[in-house]
């Protein structure tokens, strides 16, 4: 574990207060751990930000009696090559299905594809959720 620093904040008392009141809902143990968590989403959205490697899970809920969806999903995923890296396919029930596509690459072409496939008719819910390994993190030091 690297070496911790101690630090002081100031802020107003309803600030806090609302802080407080979310780090418990969260279940955190303490604010210090609150804040580490909202540091690291604060630098991991500049490595998003500037096009670096990044993975990523892509969700998304759609109906599979559009014609040609379901090949037209897997087209796409064929088409962004290496970058994507695995899939799971769920039939929600007899209309719907869920796919969660796991992917790894530049920020930018992840959401480029992410995207395509979001506006891609029959999709009806998606969302892309980007992340690193933390190796990004530690090279900000």
């Amino acid at each position: 574990m690297a070496e911790l620093s101690r630090t002081g904040i100031s802020l107003e008392q309803d600030l806090l207060t609302g802080f407080d009141k979310l780090i418990a809902r969260r279940g955190y143990q303490n604010r210090s751990e609150a804040l580490r968590d909202l540091i690291r989403e604060a630098l991991l959205s500049e490595v998003i930000d500037s096009n670096k490697p990044v993975v990523g899970t892509l969700t998304l809920v759609y109906d599979h009696h559009v014609p040609n969806l379901s090949q037209k999903l897997t087209e796409m995923q064929h088409h962004g090559g290496t970058m994507v890296l695995a899939a799971t396919h769920v039939h929600l029930d007899h209309h719907y299905c869920l796919e969660v596509i796991i992917m790894k690459g530049k920020s930018k072409d992840i959401q480029e594809m992410a995207n395509k496939m979001l506006a891609t008719r029959g999709v009806e819910l998606g969302k892309l959720v980007l992340t690193n390994s933390g190796a990004a993190l530690k090279q900000a030091k």
